[in-house]
């Protein structure tokens, strides 16, 4: 999975409206650490390095963190629907992030948080959805799949409505900015928003992996976790909120981007079984690979335009959503 995100990172950096030759792109990237390996133009170097790799890296921190929240919420409530836009993370951290673009620059208090305040105030509405969902579906210390499921409809819907109505006092660059925003894409990505979102996800990417072995114990059920030992409500706050900060964060920078968090865990759990040891890295590597692939698609299929890589994988990811239901009826049945 590693050698494949590497393959793909390094035709993404490759192609595009302004190509690259491959070894022109590893001539760069060396040079850039000292080693000079093959002659390049400048026009080259710059972008790759402040236009491509950037955004790039973008595309793995954020699909790579998508995957592995995904592949969590899917392990911690048992439920193979279970996804961070089904149960509200991203509407909540959608809302929040459209609050600051329109009414950032008219609230002072705002400035303080410099560029860490975007995916701060998402992390903070995806968190505060996130909280509300999970109180909603549960029930005499247990989780009901189907309340949290309908709550997070209920809240998705919500935060929907208040999108529009913060929408409806936007001037006309904040509604441009967010309806760009909306439709998810990493073509913003600069080296600044590279670095707070790896101060920001990573962090919580590993402490999601680290919950493993109280993951496979949860998969039994909760009562036969708590009497192995596992503290399932620590469990559930530390899941919870590491998701809703990866997810807020990724929300806060390049939109609202569906499926992937829904889709990785499966064809994980396909390959590979459904031990957490695996699962977790697993969807983290395929998560980056599948959204670097459809940024790539995304600035190669419409040239020199370049298609909203939420776009891309709503395309990708519908009709799988569909066959899983079809799917699930086929095995109850």
């Amino acid at each position: 999975m590693g050698l494949a995100l590497a393959m793909m990172s390094l035709l993404s950096l490759s192609l595009g409206a302004f190509q690259i030759p491959l070894y022109n792109v590893l001539g760069i990237l060396l040079d850039s650490i000292g080693l000079e390996l093959t002659e390049f133009s400048q026009q080259q170097s710059n972008v790759l390095l402040h236009i491509r790799l950037p955004r790039i890296l973008m595309a793995i921190l954020v699909g790579g963190g998508l995957g592995i929240t995904g592949a969590a919420l899917q392990g911690l409530f048992r439920n193979p629907l279970v996804e961070p836009g089904l149960i509200g993370v991203s509407s909540g951290g959608a809302l929040f992030a459209v609050i600051f673009i329109v009414f950032g620059s008219t609230l002072p208090f705002l400035s303080y948080f410099g560029g860490i305040g975007l995916p701060l105030f998402a992390f903070l509405g995806g968190l505060i959805n996130t909280l509300l969902v999970y109180k909603m579906g549960s029930w005499a210390g247990k989780t009901d799949i189907s309340l949290l499921i309908l709550a997070g409809v209920a809240l998705n819907a919500l935060s929907g409505a208040l999108i529009g109505l913060v929408i409806f006092y936007a001037d006309d660059a904040a509604l441009r900015n967010f309806t760009f925003w909306s439709l998810g894409d990493v073509g913003g990505a600069n080296w600044s928003k590279v670095g707070v979102s790896f101060l920001l996800i990573s962090g919580p990417v590993l402490l999601v992996m680290s919950q493993f072995k109280n993951l496979n114990a949860l998969s039994i059920g909760e009562n036969e976790a708590f009497h192995m030992g596992v503290d399932v409500q620590k469990v559930k706050y530390i899941l919870l909120f590491s998701s809703a900060l990866i997810v807020g964060t990724a929300v806060s920078f390049t939109g609202t981007i569906g499926f992937v968090g829904l889709i990785v865990p499966h064809l994980i759990r396909m390959m590979f079984g459904a031990d957490h040891r695996l699962v977790l890295p697993g969807s983290f590597l395929f998560g980056a690979t599948l959204l670097t692939f459809a940024d790539l698609l995304g600035r190669t299929i419409v040239m020199p335009s370049e298609m909203p890589i939420g776009i891309i994988t709503a395309i990708i990811g519908a009709p799988f959503f569909i066959w899983l239901i079809i799917n699930v009826k086929k095995i109850r049945s």
